[in-house]
């Protein structure tokens, strides 16, 4: 097993994981209920919402990362 089959197991993993969080995510528009302040109600899940954020946005930099590396060829230079 060479270090570019590793690294595109985990670049796979990383683009999984970016398309199941992204789906897990609630929808952002408020539509009408955000004018009468409805939407500030249920606040309740504002921590399961940060750390599904933070969970996507690390994926997503991973990814990008890998992509870059991955697309360059850096690792067959090893």
């Amino acid at each position: 097993m060479t270090i570019v089959s590793i690294v595109q197991g985990i670049w796979i993993f990383c683009a999984i994981g970016v398309i199941v969080l992204v789906l897990l995510h609630s929808p952002k528009g408020d539509g009408l209920s955000g004018l009468g302040g409805q939407a500030q109600l249920f606040t309740s899940t504002k921590s399961a919402e940060e750390s599904l954020n933070r969970a996507t946005w690390l994926l997503t930099v991973l990814f990008m990362g890998l992509t870059v590396v991955l697309s360059a060829g850096w690792l067959n230079l090893l």
